[in-house]
């Protein structure tokens, strides 16, 4: 049965088997797993490397900074929001159950998503909802606030492909790392006592139009001179 499910696939090649194979049995004979057991291990674990590799790695946030995080906007009932790696749950849950937004986190290490399971039945008591799945695929265009943790090459990712999905309006709420090609409209400062980084706060006012490093670059977000050089042309 093990094998049907390493290879549903009947055009997979005898070498690529045999390699498999060979892979299978070597963790067996290492570390006594039942073949079926580190099957099942290799199907939760892919995700959670994906996770990791994708930009989202699990680092949980300080409460002081999450508290940082939610302060840095008028938050108020009723309003989406969206935590892209939201961990084990700690900033959906809290903004639902402090400022009552509708709150919706995307986690996709399974390990973790259980975690942040557990943590909302007897910790966190709170309605937020944190789901499965990866966020670069889910549909975001009815937020009122993104929150995210990212790393730089998927600040990058995020202008050039998620952005320009969003209405503008939208409030992205960033911890230590920047968006490139885009200028926050409010920065809390980085808190060396406390080893925390920056929150940086942008909104998005306009479609953007060409990705980060074209000649024709067209922020989402309000770039800096923009408004001095529309009143110059008026005087004129």
């Amino acid at each position: 049965m093990w094998r049907y499910l390493l290879y549903p696939n009947a055009n997979l090649t005898p070498l690529a088997m045999n390699a498999f194979d060979i892979f299978i049995n070597f963790f067996v004979e290492m570390f006594r797993f039942d073949k079926l057991e580190l099957i099942l291990l290799v199907i939760i674990s892919v995700p959670t490397i994906y996770a990791m590799l994708s930009g989202a790695p699990f680092v949980p946030t300080s409460m002081f900074q999450v508290e940082r995080m939610l302060s840095a906007v008028p938050l108020k009932k009723g309003m989406i929001l969206y935590d892209l790696g939201a961990g084990d749950g700690r900033l959906v849950y809290k903004a639902n159950k402090d400022y009552g937004v509708k709150a919706i986190g995307y986690e996709f290490s399974p390990f973790v998503w259980m975690w942040s399971k557990f943590l909302k039945f007897f910790f966190w008591k709170s309605k937020a909802d944190l789901r499965y799945g990866n966020f670069w695929k889910k549909d975001l265009t009815d937020a009122d606030v993104i929150l995210c943790y990212l790393l730089p090459g998927s600040m990058k990712k995020m202008y050039n492909e998620l952005l320009p999905q969003l209405s503008p309006g939208t409030l992205v709420i960033s911890h230590a790392f920047s968006i490139p090609g885009m200028e926050p409209i409010k920065t809390l400062p980085r808190l060396h006592e406390k080893k925390l980084g920056p929150v940086r706060v942008y909104k998005i006012v306009a479609k953007a139009t060409a990705k980060v490093g074209s000649k024709q670059q067209n922020s989402p977000s309000t770039k800096k001179g923009a408004g001095r050089s529309k009143a110059k042309k008026q005087s004129k």
